[in-house]
């Protein structure tokens, strides 16, 4: 079956936050060293695909958050093009950043609890993913949403328990568009499987 075009969704590296900050939007937070290792290290998985398959990306596109765009950043030098920083790829709206232990508050404070709202969302990278027979598209952004999408396109129900998802640092979730499918196929990948154990379980994604 012939693979008209490919998108990979890339989480970003793990990030600098030692006060465990719930951070959603904020800009301030950066990959942490490891994070950085993370990403050259999905750098250099794509490199190595792009040997083996002869397929390499026509697009490198994040997420304006800091820790998307520095997971991005090798990648796109990797393959000599320019990173295109895309607003719609962002992380969803979270009424809790900039608090610490959230769980800890909501039960404490009841006042609270009207923030929860469903922050289910898709990702909407359409305008940057490059188009063309056997098109090879990276979108860097975050947990959230790259799940959702998942869950979108396997027909699955949006609303899901976080404790569950399959979208590690760093992993890659690819929708590959093929002949004759209606929806694409979903493959997933773990380049830094083998740093995972040493990566901090941080709030935030």
């Amino acid at each position: 079956m012939q693979t008209l075009a490919t998108v990979h969704l890339v989480r970003h590296g793990e990030v600098h936050n030692p006060d465990r900050v719930l951070y959603g939007r904020l800009p301030e937070f950066g990959l942490s060293e490891l994070g950085h290792e993370m990403a050259r290290g999905v750098a250099a998985w794509f490199e190595e695909r792009a040997a083996q398959t002869g397929r390499a990306p026509a697009v490198v596109a994040a997420s304006p958050l800091t820790r998307a765009q520095q997971t991005a950043a090798p990648l796109a030098a990797a393959f000599d093009l320019p990173l295109v920083t895309e607003p719609d790829l962002i992380e969803a709206e979270n009424a809790f950043e900039g608090m610490s232990q959230v769980a800890a508050s909501l039960k404490r404070n009841p006042r609270l609890w009207p923030r929860l709202r469903n922050p289910l969302r898709p990702l909407r990278g359409e305008a940057v993913a490059a188009e063309g027979p056997g098109a090879e598209s990276v979108l860097v952004s975050h947990q959230l949403p790259i799940w959702v999408t998942r869950l979108a396109v396997e027909g699955r129900p949006l609303w899901h328990d976080p404790r569950w998802r399959e979208c590690s640092l760093t992993s890659v979730t690819s929708l590959v568009y093929e002949e004759g499918r209606r929806v694409p196929r979903v493959e997933y990948h773990e380049p830094n499987q083998a740093l995972l154990k040493d990566a901090s379980s941080l709030p935030g994604a």
